[in-house]
């Protein structure tokens, strides 16, 4: 059985590394931006980098795109989350009994 070879030429590029033209078609092909549409491309180093696809009838490009990646995404929602509570006990947890057993009878 054949195989197909795909002729199409591939091209790494950067984004600010565009031209007029490839620019204007990306943003005709993502109106509402390429966020969703981002893939992640490890390198035989261990480096890696986000990039997006752009087909053309002759020739693909993956487009590079520099990304901001959060070291601690949670940092923020947590501070978020305790930072309006009192330094205080709970209210009403001394009202809880210590049982004994952990069984799940009321």
């Amino acid at each position: 059985m054949a195989t197909k070879v795909n002729s199409k030429k591939r091209v790494v590029v950067s984004i600010e590394n565009l031209s007029d033209e490839l620019n204007e078609e990306l943003k005709a092909r993502y109106p509402l931006g390429f966020n969703d549409h981002l893939i992640r491309i490890n390198k035989p180093s261990g480096d890696f980098f986000h990039a997006v696809v752009l087909e053309m009838t002759d020739v693909t490009y993956l487009v590079k795109v520099k990304v901001k990646v959060d070291q601690n995404p949670n940092e923020e929602l947590d501070k978020d989350m305790y930072d309006d509570q009192p330094d205080e006990d709970l209210k009403g947890a001394d009202e809880i009994p210590d049982t004994a057993d952990d069984s799940d009878e009321i």
